[in-house]
């Protein structure tokens, strides 16, 4: 007898069938309108000479965000040393470390008021660590700036290694983030220098350590919905408390297509799928992005 998630899934409309693709549905339409409150957050960040993931990575809700008084702020830099195909990142050598660029963020979380700070950075495989110093001396920085705030961590895989992990959760963010991004079998065209067997090691990993663990998907790169509910049963097995869903949407004509637009539908029948696998929080929906309303989904604000 096929269980319940069983039945979702295959009730899941156009599963694993690929059709003509649209331009960009009605459903992912954004306002562009700056409010006073986002013109105040692009000013701190300037001041600050901050990056954001918000303006990195061309990110749809960064009107709304910023509006709302919040940002994902991007440490380590602007360069990453990897080219994923769905990244709008720039890629190449990074320049050395900024070891002032901890106590900066803090400043600006502290001058925008922020009670639950996302932190995520580039890739930096050229250093050591991976950069997993400088995550840890960012949330200290916060810790000693700005009392009371609680952070989350989106980070990069750290190559799986135990001791770079141990470094970042010693810090004791409240929510240790690593996304999957895609399928395994599209993990090779979509993360070219990433393994997913590796991610799903280092969320292990920060489970292990004590930390609340969270991950996502992008949608729309071509996946059957098995292969989604795959990956999501995968993930909860490894402890992951928090997942999140999002539409793809392709930064430029250089980048991975998208091969199809979710419906609203579908993205709340995953989200009914990963409440019976059993996740804390799952946060679904086309304009959904892992630091997206993160301070609601991880339940503590």
């Amino acid at each position: 007898m096929q269980s319940k998630v069983d039945n979702q899934v295959g009730a899941l409309s156009g599963a694993g069938q690929k059709s003509e693709i649209p331009r960009r549905p009605s459903w992912l339409k954004v306002s562009m309108i700056e409010s006073e409150d986002y013109r105040k957050v692009r000013s701190v960040v300037k001041e600050n000479a901050l990056h954001t993931v918000c303006e990195e990575a061309l990110c749809p809700n960064r009107n709304e965000c910023w509006s709302r008084g919040t940002a994902t702020f991007m440490i380590l830099g602007d360069i990453c040393t990897r080219a994923c195909g769905f990244c709008a990142v720039k890629t190449g050598k990074p320049t050395e470390l900024d070891l002032d660029e901890p106590a900066r963020v803090a400043r600006a979380v502290k001058l925008m008021g922020i009670k639950f700070a996302v932190i995520t950075g580039v890739d930096r495989d050229d250093q050591s660590d991976s950069g997993a110093g400088i995550y840890a001396a960012t949330v200290r920085e916060i810790r000693k700036q700005a009392p009371g705030v609680q952070v989350e961590l989106l980070t990069g895989d750290f190559k799986a290694r135990e001791e770079l992990v141990r470094v970042v959760t010693d810090s004791a963010p409240e929510v240790f983030a690593h996304n999957l991004e895609t399928v395994p079998r599209m993990s090779p065209t979509v993360r070219r220098q990433a393994r997913h067997e590796r991610s799903i090691a280092t969320l292990r990993i920060a489970r292990e350590h004590g930390m609340r663990t969270k991950t996502g998907l992008m949608l729309g790169l071509g996946e059957r919905d098995d292969e989604i509910v795959d990956v999501m049963r995968e993930a909860r097995e490894v402890g992951v408390s928090i997942f999140t869903l999002g539409q793809y949407l392709s930064p430029t004509r250089n980048h991975l297509p998208v091969e199809k637009f979710y419906h609203p539908d579908e993205f709340a029948r995953f989200k009914e799928i990963g409440f019976e696998i059993g996740f804390e929080h799952v946060e679904s929906g086309p304009l959904v992005r892992s630091s997206y309303h993160a301070e609601k989904s991880a339940g503590i604000i």
